[in-house]
C-alpha cells in the first residue's frame, strides 16, 4: 500500500512539472526544444517597430524558428560549428554584442541632461562667432603655385576661371572656388584667420597654408550670423556628447588596465 502510495505522488509530481516544461518552449524539432524565450525576444522586436503580433505574427515568428532550429541542428550534424572560422567569428560577435550592451546599458545609466545639452548648445554658437563669411578659394600643392595665382590675379587675372584650371579642391573647383557661407570655426585655424583679416572683395596678399595644401583666398561679403535653433541641433548635440562620455569610460578603462601587445 505504501508502494503504491509513494508511486501515485511520484506520477502527481511529474504530471505538474509537465505543463511548467512546455511552457518554457515553444515547439520541439527533433526533441530538441526551442525556448519561449526566442520567441518573447524576437515578438518583443517586432512591437518595438510598431506591429502588432496577432495570430498570424505569432505563427510566422515560431514557423521562422523552427525553420532556424532545422538548419541549426543540420549545421551542428555536419561539425560547421566546430570549424575554426565559426569559432573565430562566434567569439567576435558574442564579443561585440556584449560591448554594445554595455554601451547601451551606460548611456541608459547616465543619459545626457538638458543642461549638458544647452551648455553645448552655447558652446555651439560662441564658436561660431557673431559673423559669417562668404568666400572662395583656389587650393595648390606648393607655395609657389599658390604665389604665381597671386600675381595673375594682381596682373587682372579672372579668381573663378583661374579656380576651375588650377585648384585641386573637388568640391569647389568647378564653382569657381566657391565655398558657401561658413562661420569662421567651421574652417581650419589658418584659413578662418586670413578670411577674417580680409575685406570685402579683397584677396590674402600672400598663400595661406593649411594640412591641405596652399590657399589663396577672396572675401566675397559678410553677414550677421544666424545660430541654428536649439531643437534642430539637439539631437546632434546630445550624441556627440554621449560619444565623448564614451570615449572617455575608453581613456579610463586603459588607463586603469594592464595592457601588453605581442
Amino acid at each position: 500500500m505504501q508502494l503504491i502510495k509513494s508511486t501515485l505522488v511520484a506520477l502527481t509530481a511529474l504530471s505538474l512539472s509537465l505543463p511548467a516544461i512546455a511552457a518554457d518552449n515553444v515547439a520541439t524539432v527533433n526533441g530538441k526544444p526551442i525556448k519561449q524565450s526566442l520567441y518573447d525576444h524576437i515578438s518583443k522586436d517586432v512591437t518595438a517597430r510598431g506591429q502588432s503580433v496577432d495570430a498570424n505574427v505569432k505563427e510566422m515568428i515560431v514557423n521562422k524558428l523552427i525553420s532556424s532550429e532545422l538548419i541549426y541542428q543540420e549545421a551542428q550534424r555536419l561539425k560547421l560549428d566546430k570549424q575554426p572560422d565559426f569559432l573565430a567569428r562566434e567569439e567576435l560577435s558574442r564579443r561585440e554584442l556584449l560591448v554594445n550592451t554595455y554601451l547601451q546599458d551606460y548611456m541608459k545609466k547616465n543619459p545626457v541632461s538638458e543642461a549638458s545639452t544647452k551648455a553645448a548648445y552655447e558652446k555651439l554658437k560662441a564658436d561660431m562667432g557673431d559673423k559669417e563669411y562668404k568666400a572662395r578659394h583656389i587650393l595648390v600643392g606648393t607655395e609657389t603655385e599658390a604665389k604665381d595665382i597671386i600675381a595673375q590675379l594682381g596682373k587682372g587675372g579672372n579668381f573663378d576661371k583661374l579656380a576651375k584650371e588650377k585648384s585641386t579642391d573637388p568640391g569647389s573647383k568647378d564653382k569657381g572656388g566657391d565655398l558657401g557661407w561658413f562661420s569662421p570655426g567651421g574652417m581650419v585655424k589658418p584659413f578662418s584667420d586670413a578670411v577674417v583679416g580680409l575685406k570685402n572683395g579683397g584677396v590674402t596678399a600672400a598663400p595661406i597654408q593649411t594640412q591641405f595644401g596652399w590657399h589663396v583666398i577672396r572675401l566675397e561679403d559678410i553677414r550677421t550670423a544666424q545660430p541654428p535653433a536649439y531643437d534642430k541641433v539637439k539631437d546632434g548635440l546630445q550624441k556627440q556628447i554621449q560619444q565623448q562620455q564614451l570615449e572617455k569610460v575608453l581613456s579610463d578603462l586603459r588607463a586603469k588596465a594592464k595592457i601588453v601587445v605581442n
